[in-house]
């Protein structure tokens, strides 16, 4: 599919929603076990989530809006929710994750996008993209994280399935 600014909005707009929906009000033991060593539970991911919204996809479309290539992104920390998410309850995170999320679409559809689809900016690690690559990663960062969470959660169930786990691809 091609980057279609409407139809990613489509996307951009319901996470929240699915993630609340899928985690609100669920115990602990679904949304705070993870798939092992350096990997993420449900909870890290709506961190890093925020820490997006905060960091990554406006900023980075509003730097190739106003600098094109001659200013680099800045360097994106993977790892932040950690610290940023300290304190906070589930219920928390969902409802920054919303608010933050409500601001930058309104933001995002503010700006001057669909002229700019093939401007170009500077990724620290990447090199050159265009806003229609920042914007389409954005959309498939999303549905990543979605998928990323249903698997974790799926696996706690893992050994409880039995032999029907050879049906069941999202454990593998």
């Amino acid at each position: 599919m091609q980057f279609n600014l409407e139809k990613s909005i489509q996307i951009l707009e319901r996470t929240p929603v699915v993630l609340k929906q899928l985690l609100q009000g669920l115990s602990e033991d679904w949304t705070t076990p993870n798939e092992g060593p350096d990997t993420w539970s449900p909870y890290d991911i709506v961190g890093h989530l925020i820490h997006g919204e905060k960091t990554d996809w406006i900023p980075r479309t509003k730097i190739i809006l106003e600098y094109g290539i001659e200013k680099s992104f800045e360097p994106y920390d993977r790892f932040a929710q950690f610290k940023e998410s300290k304190g906070k309850n589930l219920q928390q995170l969902l409802e920054e994750f919303e608010t933050l999320r409500k601001a930058n679409l309104e933001v995002l559809k503010s700006l001057d996008i669909e002229s700019n689809l093939n401007k170009k900016g500077k990724h620290p690690e990447l090199g050159e993209v265009t806003l229609s690559h920042l914007l389409s990663s954005w959309v498939v960062h999303d549905l990543g994280h979605i998928a990323q969470i249903s698997r974790v959660m799926a696996k706690q169930c893992k050994e409880e399935v039995g032999v029907w786990e050879q049906y069941l691809g999202i454990l593998k």
